[in-house]
């Protein structure tokens, strides 16, 4: 009896596991055949939404400057820019455009949700909209007219694109093309078939009054306020947008030791808030809300390099067991990869990302790394280092 319970469980991990490989091609599938949000409509009137620009740094300013540029260079009027400069020195934080306001907290706060309500507590004026930008994050300057569109389409929520400021090492390619197949799968196709776009940690934008009631009552440390943040929304009922040219560029992790910290915190993070998956897929059968259940499904999903390294294991055994069910395996990869290959593709990448591609299994291995430390992430480091100052002007030249 006990044989057969265990061979039981054995099947519904390797379901559990398995489906994770398979689903990236079944919404592909329909999302094929339903129609896309290729634009947003312009309205007859749209309305000038008041920007507040929350800029959070953590110890190191050396780049902002080149995000403070790009970010005056926005073709848009109503806007003010607070930098929130936590644990740094702001000596040579100089800027002579009065739309600039740095902010310098008395005590550290080593929390992205602390600094920035220590910035919305200090607003020079009642703003409509806020938008979240890392200190390494350049904008494009159609970014605030791109999230107008979507506030104009009665949406409170809005994700844009974050595309690789820095394509210089392999690590860096492979991390663009992880953020190309997720801005795909979780961004535009969640959005597409009716669910919500998932958050990034930067270039979203809210409705002012929605931050503050999603997380003014709650204190969140270390990484993951994202994740808070989008069950917040999800759950009283609100759509997350996705808008892919509402474009803010982000530094990708370039060295080994960046990207094992990096993945640490990100995958203590969703060890510590993939339950919330649970909650959701209720709530949604619940209510009838196909939003908040396919949105749940999706927060269950594993980080990518651990579902496929469970995968490859599930293979190893079933070559050994059963034929029939390494060969369903073999069936799932290939799913799995042509759909990967169908989002980077459809990106029209740099030639770079493509050849990256050969670093998989040394990428992978770093995050193996990662989710060694993972338990202890939070302690490791507070915020990822930062290596690339470029401008906007050098992005738009390469």
């Amino acid at each position: 009896m006990a044989v057969i319970i265990l061979k039981y469980v054995f099947y519904a991990v390797e379901i559990l596991i398995g489906y994770n490989l398979a689903l990236p091609f079944l919404l592909l599938l329909v999302y094929a055949v339903k129609p896309k949000i290729t634009r947003w409509k312009t309205v007859a009137s749209p309305t000038e939404y008041d920007y507040a620009i929350i800029v959070t740094a953590y110890e190191q300013t050396d780049s902002l400057p080149p995000v403070v540029e790009s970010l005056l260079n926005i073709h848009y009027n109503k806007f003010i820019i607070y930098i929130v400069a936590d644990k740094c020195d702001v000596a040579n934080l100089k800027f002579a455009d009065p739309r600039v306001v740095v902010l310098r907290p008395e005590t550290t706060l080593a929390s992205n949700t602390r600094s920035h309500f220590y910035a919305i507590n200090r607003f020079r004026r009642s703003h409509d909209v806020l938008i979240i930008i890392d200190s390494d994050n350049l904008a494009d300057p159609e970014c605030l007219n791109e999230l107008n569109k979507c506030f104009d389409a009665g949406f409170d929520a809005v994700q844009g694109l974050r595309e690789a400021k820095n394509l210089d090492t392999t690590f860096a390619c492979l991390d663009a093309s992880r953020d190309i197949y997720y801005h795909f799968y979780d961004g535009q196709l969640l959005f597409n078939l009716g669910s919500s776009a998932t958050l990034c940690g930067s270039g979203m934008a809210f409705k002012v009054s929605l931050y503050r009631e999603c997380l003014e009552h709650l204190d969140i440390t270390g990484a993951g306020f994202d994740k808070v943040l989008q069950r917040e929304i999800v759950n009283r009922g609100h759509r997350i947008a996705f808008n892919e040219h509402a474009i803010v560029f982000d530094e990708k992790t370039s060295k080994s030791d960046q990207l094992v910290k990096q993945r640490a915190r990100w995958i203590n993070t969703w060890f510590k808030y993939f339950k919330f998956g649970f909650s959701m897929v209720g709530r949604g059968l619940a209510g009838f809300n196909f939003n908040q259940l396919l949105f749940g499904v999706i927060l269950l999903r594993p980080p990518l390099f651990i579902f496929l390294l469970l995968s490859v294991v599930f293979l190893g055994i079933n070559i050994l067991v059963s034929p029939i069910g390494a060969l369903i395996w073999v069936g799932a990869f290939i799913l799995f990869v042509l759909g990967f290959l169908a989002a980077i593709i459809r990106s029209k990448p740099d030639k770079r990302i493509i050849k990256s591609l050969v670093g998989i299994p040394k990428f992978m291995f770093l995050q193996v790394l990662s989710l060694m430390r993972a338990r202890n992430a939070n302690k490791l480091s507070v915020a990822t280092q930062h290596y690339n100052a470029k401008s906007i002007n050098e992005i738009n030249k390469t």
